[in-house]
């Protein structure tokens, strides 16, 4: 719910700027800055979303290698 109130926000101030935009309004400076935030700030999530999935990764390997052995442990103690 929360997500969606920013995402409308968003739309409308971004709305906004093209209105400004298309009456020069806006400093090309302006608009840099706010690209380079944005770029620093998906940079930012990347990193930690990669490390995250790095994460899960190495706890799927973990659980594939404790499935391993006991499979093998229960086999041959059925054998």
């Amino acid at each position: 719910m929360i997500k969606e109130f920013l995402m409308k926000i968003t739309d409308w101030v971004l709305q906004k700027e093209e209105e400004a935009a298309k009456n020069c309004a806006i400093p090309i400076e302006e608009l840099d800055k706010q690209i380079k935030k944005l770029q620093e700030k998906k940079e930012e999530l990347q990193k930690k979303c990669e490390e995250q999935i790095n994460t899960i990764d190495n706890l799927i390997q973990r659980i594939e290698k404790i499935k391993s052995e006991e499979k093998l442990k229960c086999n041959n103690k059925n054998s």
